[in-house]
């Protein structure tokens, strides 16, 4: 691991690190420049050449009408620019590209460029910041990989800066969630739901914008803002929108979640004037803050793909092994949509939000939480100290936890030299311990028709394999098959090197690594092996001898991409496995 000092120099290139030294004054200062001032006039970012004494920042929207999370970003935008105008700054205003729904994006092939799209967002942004240089910005993101890219953006550039999200969305009226939508489909293959009732389900689940209203990976993601200090108390957890009607017909935008963003405004002028930059805060004890929350909450898998993708970025070796210690000690408090149906992430804020979840955590539990770790707004103590305690139902004390251990584990052994990840607050105890025939699937697509077709049965382990960051290439999400066999009612196990969303339940075990385009052993099973697995004891094997595993892997042919030109075809010869965080290699 590099020393602090190191980290916080964290040497990129020349013009990455002349911004950190000089931010705007590389473009506001000498006659050089001038026709550079020129433009900026032209575009109205300054008034008068007398303007270019202030400081510049720059706004960072993703708002895109293709997301329910981001459709309306372009108000919380313009919140904050006019934020930032009257507090004396110069504000430039930008919107990234690739932004994608993972929801729409979900059961084609453009899945395969989800995850591919976090390295460009933060590249888009690297190149904007270093083009145009400034002396802080603030990230406006919402879901999935956009909220990791601008993450993983403020440790790159290590300028002043601030993350801000749109906010979850409501649960409709009638409780349920995008996953109730999902999961119809399976049941509605089983023939347990009309047409009628499944259409139904579309109709009224997602009510209005913000990000899918469950502990899936964009309000996750969200929520370990709060904690590794990057953004501000309530970001994961203050809905886009509220009802206008008690009848829950009609909504309409959140004032306090355009107050959170004038205060995120509001936050950046005090790093800008405190010197506060992002790897003064995304420090190993951060990261553990992070799998701390990420284990009492229950939170998405892939959060464990972009933290480690984080820490990485920042300059620290995290150890995957080192999640499950932190496990072992932080009960999980917390259950929310898929874990818990009935419970979104409204009812966690009315319960006391993430600062009441670590307040509880670090009063009377031995997970280590580092409360007196730096935030954008001072320490994560400023907001601990200042929440409710639990309700003792949605957020629960910890002696009385949904278990004594977290919502999220890895797994090691045969199968998964390497390790991988699992969502034990999704899985009923009576499957924590499963051991069935491998039914094998060379890709998702496959793996959804061979279900909804009726070929997976009870006690069967359903592979999917080679979708991996380079086999998928892009580790699609896997919603649709989980979906699918929990609406059906199928007592079975899910194993895949690729993911799953946040919105997955029931013994699935995703990140298999290395993963099969790799030679890890997962390409080695064959249909019939069986597999066991025991997440109490942190295992996944396949039951066959060493020297069976070895002579099989020795005769796999070398792996051919599915992908030969592009940016995906690039993105599959550079990306490191889902270990690393699916990071793009140096």
């Amino acid at each position: 691991m590099a020393s602090d000092n190191e980290r916080r120099n964290h040497y990129i290139n020349d013009g990455i690190d002349n911004v950190r030294k000089r931010g705007s004054r590389i473009i506001a200062e000498g006659q050089h420049m001038l026709p550079a001032a020129s433009l900026m006039k032209a575009a109205g970012i300054i008034r008068h050449l007398d303007d270019l004494a202030k400081p510049f920042v720059t706004v960072v929207n993703s708002y895109t009408t293709h997301i329910p999370g981001h459709a309306h970003l372009n108000v919380l935008g313009q919140a904050v620019c006019d934020e930032l105008k009257q507090l004396g700054f110069n504000v430039w205003y930008a919107n990234i590209g690739a932004a994608i729904c993972d929801g729409i994006a979900m059961g084609h092939f453009g899945m395969k460029y989800s995850l591919a799209s976090r390295e460009l967002i933060c590249d888009q942004i690297e190149s904007i910041i270093v083009a145009h240089p400034c002396d802080g910005w603030i990230g406006i993101g919402n879901c999935d990989k956009i909220v990791p890219a601008m993450y993983n953006a403020m440790v790159r550039l290590n300028l002043p800066a601030v993350y801000v999200s749109g906010g979850p969305m409501l649960a409709s009226r009638e409780g349920g969630d995008l996953i109730s939508v999902f999961e119809g489909v399976g049941r509605h293959a089983a023939d347990k739901i009309s047409t009628t009732e499944l259409e139904h389900l579309a109709e009224i689940s997602c009510p209005g914008c913000g990000s899918c209203a469950g502990m899936f990976t964009a309000n996750s993601m969200n929520c370990l803002g709060e904690v590794v200090g990057l953004a501000l108390p309530g970001n994961g957890t203050i809905t886009a929108q509220v009802w206008k009607d008690s009848e829950k017909t009609e909504t309409k935008l959140n004032p306090e979640r355009i107050a959170l963003c004038r205060r995120a405004a509001k936050i950046l002028k005090t790093c800008l004037e405190r010197n506060i930059r992002p790897l003064d805060i995304v420090t190993p004890a951060a990261i553990d803050n992070a799998f701390i929350l990420d284990m009492a909450m229950g939170g998405s898998t892939n959060t464990v793909l972009h933290t480690l993708a984080l820490a990485a970025e920042a300059g620290i070796d995290y150890d995957l092994a080192r999640i499950n210690a932190i496990s072992e000690r932080t009960p999980c408090i917390c259950k929310v949509s898929p874990s818990r149906p009935e419970v979104h992430l409204e009812n966690v804020l009315q319960a006391g939000g993430i600062p009441t979840i670590l307040k509880e955590i670090g009063q009377h539990t031995n997970a280590g939480l580092a409360l007196t770790a730096p935030t954008v707004y001072g320490t994560l103590n400023d907001a601990v100290r200042k929440a409710p305690d639990p309700d003792g139902d949605v957020i629960r004390f910890a002696g009385n936890a949904f278990s004594p251990e977290g919502g999220l584990a890895i797994l090691f052994g045969n199968l998964a030299p390497n390790g991988a990840v699992i969502k034990i607050a999704g899985v009923t105890e009576e499957m924590m311990t499963f051991e069935g025939s491998a039914v094998i699937y060379e890709s998702q697509e496959d793996a959804l028709a061979g279900i909804l077709e009726g070929q997976v049965k009870n006690g069967d382990v359903v592979v999917i394999r080679y979708e991996g960051p380079q086999g998928g290439p892009g580790m699609q999400e896997m919603l649709s098959p989980t979906a699918a066999i929990q609406g059906a009612g199928i007592r079975a196990a899910l194993v895949t090197d690729g993911r799953f969303s946040g919105g997955t339940r029931g013994l699935c075990v995703g990140h298999i690594s290395p993963e099969a385009a790799a030679g890890g052993p997962i390409a080695a099973i064959q249909a019939g092996d069986r597999i066991r697995i025991d997440a109490h004891r942190r295992l996944i094997n396949i039951c066959i001898d060493e020297e069976e595993l070895n002579t099989r892997l020795g005769s796999l042919s070398p792996f051919v991409s599915k992908v030969q030109r592009g940016w995906l075809a690039r993105y599959a010869r550079h990306v490191n496995s889902a270990d690393k965080g699916a990071t793009m290699d140096m």
